[in-house]
């Protein structure tokens, strides 16, 4: 039953860090190297290496760079076009390296669906929620998309370590709030886009009526 336990705690710790590596890859990274540089969670016996001090300053150098560079208009757009799958690896990564009772193969195969995916699917819908917000605001908008993200990255990754089956409860109400935000922001999109082309119909059909 305790080793039943520490599984389910385990997995669910990786499933709330992989929501994190969603919105920002090197901040959940950050945080499992320095609680386990603290000795606060075991790691993966392949993965000690993550629990270095000289893993812990790279990525908090990396988070940092990371955090800026989605505050410069167009550079927030272009890791967009990488996040995806750098969010899925590292969503895989931080799988592989709680979970470590498992035979390899279920741990791959939690690793890949339910960390992977977890990040794929979290990074997947903030690249859209910035696009909607680049097109609906021109850009101005981004910061506080960027600034979200950053927000939800952070508290997830500390809620992950503190509390992993709170976290992953918060993960799901933040799969269904996003999906709904995304669906709002769609609608809204597409109604400026109606909009749009009824007056160029409308500025056609009167330089035509001109040209007459």
């Amino acid at each position: 039953m305790e080793t039943f336990f520490s599984i389910f705690t385990s997995v669910c710790l990786g499933i709330g860090l992989s929501a994190s590596a969603g919105f920002r890859v090197f901040v959940p990274l950050l945080f499992l190297s320095f609680a386990g540089y603290m000795g606060w969670i075991p790691l993966n016996e392949d993965w000690s290496w993550a629990g270095s001090l000289t893993a812990v300053i790279v990525l908090a150098v990396a988070a940092v760079v990371e955090l800026l560079a989605y505050y410069i208009p167009y550079v927030d757009n272009l890791l967009d076009t990488i996040s995806v799958p750098l969010a899925t690896i590292a969503g895989t990564a931080v799988m592989v390296s709680v979970v470590g009772d498992l035979d390899p193969v279920y741990t791959w195969t939690l690793a890949i669906i339910a960390g992977g995916g977890t990040a794929a699917a979290i990074s997947s819908t903030t690249t859209a929620a910035r696009a909607t917000s680049t097109a609906t605001t021109g850009g101005l908008g981004n910061p506080v998309v960027s600034t979200a993200e950053a927000g939800l990255s952070g508290i997830l990754s500390i809620l992950s370590l503190l509390a992993p089956v709170v976290a992953v409860i918060i993960v799901i109400l933040i799969f269904l709030a996003m999906r709904k935000l995304y669906k709002n922001c769609l609608k809204e999109v597409r109604f400026r886009e109606s909009i749009l082309t009824k007056n160029l119909q409308i500025e056609n059909n009167s330089r035509n009526t001109c040209t007459l």
